[in-house]
């Protein structure tokens, strides 16, 4: 067993709501839901140097947990618990079969959302902001002496959505924290596959294949907290879907995989955890003009109601964004491992340019981590077009496709946050 140099707290907090609410992820599904298939859950996992100020990491089950969310949780923790905001991530499993929140996708449903649910979605979104504060200081609370390490294995049903036999990633790395009396404490990994194997014609509560996976696993490990985020999953999607077997299945494969990690030689972590967050601007292409979204609006439908909106805010002499605030976060253990926390719904473009770039054997790539905006398309996919490059942008209420250069700005900031011996170059 490695040296017992942390600290380690976990907690979890179920989220289900007790009430009917809209559920996220698809514009055709308004009924509000009333119905539980699976219980949802928001987790914590606190680590601690020695003295050093502590660094905490949730996972919820939502589609996309928002930035004002993750700022107010993020805002109290520091306050009360002394946790620096570039050691405080939200990382969302993106499952489609949970609550939609206000202020996400906010012209999902092509259609204004009727007055009696949006009270029903602004109450779960008050509700959830309150848990998330709760498990995250739970965790605190649990912090005990432990060991960190990690390894990363394979899991196969990601599938490139828009091309066959198109890139993903099919990695799956795995932290282990173990108690000093040797026993398992707490599990973080992360898969980067859409969690829609789930349909838009199933509207119960349920957390896909993530919520599968964390429940597989803490039933082999009873003691232990098992924590699943997502990577850069924008244009992957399981297969085989739909349906909860399905579902069921993939989880149990992500669980299976786990388990091998555990009985394998993982990799021992001893560095000082340090975390840096640099906000940039990524830029939309050219707006649209006022004569262009009356056009849309003739055209009706989703693409009709998204202009609608836009015409409403010019008619308040409010101006259309231009750019888009984009916070980009790194933990690294010292030189032993890096992971990086991008937000959105990052395609698989960015984790395998990032880990050609860098010493992938020491690099960790997340995506839907303290908000979920929109797509974040590569230069690749911005040039092919299609639902992840632009369409997507209707039902987020963007007013327009990202120009070119979002993908430089973002990989290059990372590079910058990056401890220089990350660097292929630098090796």
């Amino acid at each position: 067993m490695s040296e017992i140099n942390y600290q380690v707290g976990a907690s979890k907090i179920d989220i289900t709501p007790d009430f009917p609410v809209r559920l996220s992820g698809y514009g055709g599904r308004r009924d509000e839901a009333d119905s539980v298939e699976q219980r949802i859950w928001a987790k914590a996992l606190a680590i601690r140097n020695g003295v050093e100020s502590p660094a905490l990491l949730l996972t919820v089950d939502n589609c996309g947990v928002p930035d004002y969310i993750t700022e107010a949780v993020a805002a109290e923790l520091k306050g009360d618990a002394g946790v620096p905001r570039e050691q405080f991530v939200i990382c969302s499993t993106h499952t489609h079969s949970a609550p939609y929140l206000s202020g996400v996708l906010r012209t999902l449903f092509g259609v204004p959302v009727p007055e009696a649910h949006q009270k029903n979605v602004d109450r779960y979104s008050h509700e959830l902001t309150e848990k998330l504060k709760q498990v995250a200081k739970a965790a605190l609370v649990d912090l005990c002496p432990a060991s960190l390490s990690w390894g990363e294995g394979r899991v196969g049903f990601a599938d490139n959505r828009r091309t066959q036999g198109g890139p993903v990633d099919h990695a799956l790395p795995m932290l282990r924290a173990t108690g000093a009396d040797g026993e398992l404490r707490a599990i973080l990994t992360s898969y980067a596959c859409h969690c829609t194997t789930l349909g838009g014609d199933f509207n119960a509560i349920c957390g896909d294949w993530a919520g599968y996976a964390s429940a597989y696993i803490e039933a082999d490990y009873p003691d232990a907290t098992a924590l699943v985020a997502i990577g850069c999953a924008g244009d992957a999607n399981p297969a085989p879907r739909t349906g909860l077997n399905f579902a069921r299945q993939h989880g149990h494969a992500i669980a299976a995989e786990v388990n091998r990690l555990l009985g394998s030689d993982l990799v021992a972590i001893q560095g000082k955890l340090s975390g840096q967050v640099k906000e940039v601007d990524l830029p939309f292409d050219t707006l649209p003009t006022r004569e262009e979204w009356e056009k849309r609006v003739e055209g009706g439908g989703a693409i009709g109601y998204h202009a609608q909106v836009q015409l409403e805010r010019l008619d308040r002499d409010e101006a259309l964004p231009t750019t888009l605030p984009y916070p980009i976060q790194i933990w690294n253990f010292g030189d032993e491992l890096a992971v990086v926390f991008l937000p959105g719904e990052v395609v698989v473009d960015y984790s395998i340019r990032l880990k050609r770039e860098c010493d992938a054997s020491r690099l960790w790539v997340n995506a839907y981590c303290n908000d979920v905006p929109c797509y974040i398309p590569s230069r690749r996919i911005l040039r092919e077009g299609g639902y992840e490059g632009e369409g997507a942008m209707i039902y987020y209420d963007r007013p327009t496709r990202f120009a070119p250069a979002v993908e430089d700005i973002i990989i290059h900031t990372v590079h910058e946050l990056l401890p220089e011996t990350f660097r292929v170059d630098s090796l």
